[in-house]
């Protein structure tokens, strides 16, 4: 697929280091996800897939928790779940993700991102139908092929088997999601690199150098807002 899922999560994850928001935005999305549904991960698929994310990245458990317990409280916060698709320098094609409680300033700030590093928002249907949701898994200590024949032995069908740095990265359906990380745990793997459902790229663009910073500038931008909880894009970066 030529994700290098990996060294993405990696950059992600050195972003947000030296700072808490990347859990405040993780307890906003399970806060979320647990009150549309059962705040048990067992009876609610949704609130699963989150949790798994959240242990990718090292979420603390007392964040979770105060979530989880929010959500089973009388807590009347309410969010609306937004997608805003737009436009980069150079045609780039960016989907952004967003939980707010006030539409406007969540509106006016993502425009003003876009606007101010050379991109422009899009109508809704612009930029989605060149992505597909896709489910990520990845595992360390195992060769492409043996997760292959790991797989076909649970009867599970998967997009792609790629390897990346250290780790084999699955790419699957939607909803193949929980049937890979159970064929992993039946053959005794428990922990995962990656574990999420997200949006991918059916093409990727390679930008001019002169053009790339300013493009990283508006992911940037747009990342840094406490109410964007995803972004996706269709740039190929340079390792």
């Amino acid at each position: 697929m030529g994700r290098k899922w990996n060294n993405i999560k990696e950059k992600k994850a050195s972003k947000d280091a030296n700072t808490s928001r990347v859990y405040a935005k993780f307890g906003r999305e399970i806060y979320v996800v647990a009150k549309q549904g059962e705040p048990d991960p067992e009876s609610n698929r949704a609130l699963k897939v989150v949790l798994e994310r959240a242990k990718t990245y090292n979420v603390p458990k007392a964040i979770i928790d105060r979530a989880l317990e929010k959500a089973r409280g009388n807590s009347d916060e309410v969010y609306d779940e937004l997608r805003y698709e737009g436009f980069g320098p150079n045609g780039s094609m960016v989907i952004v993700d967003a939980l707010t409680n006030n539409v406007n300033r969540t509106a006016s700030e993502v425009r003003a991102a876009f606007s101010k590093n050379g991109g422009n928002l899009g109508v809704s249907g612009s930029v989605a139908y060149m992505f597909d949701q896709t489910a990520v898994i990845g595992i360390e200590g195992k060769t492409e092929e043996e997760v292959l024949e790991l797989l076909m032995e649970a009867d599970v069908d998967v997009r792609d088997i790629v390897s990346e740095e250290d780790a084999v990265i699955v790419y699957a359906e939607p909803d193949q999601f929980q049937a890979v990380q159970d064929a992993f745990r039946a053959a005794g793997i428990t922990e995962f690199t990656v574990a999420e459902i997200t949006m991918l790229a059916q093409n990727h663009l390679t930008l001019p150098a002169d053009v790339l910073p300013q493009f990283e500038k508006m992911i940037d931008a747009l990342e840094d807002l406490d109410d964007v909880q995803h972004v996706y894009h269709n740039v190929e970066f340079e390792e």
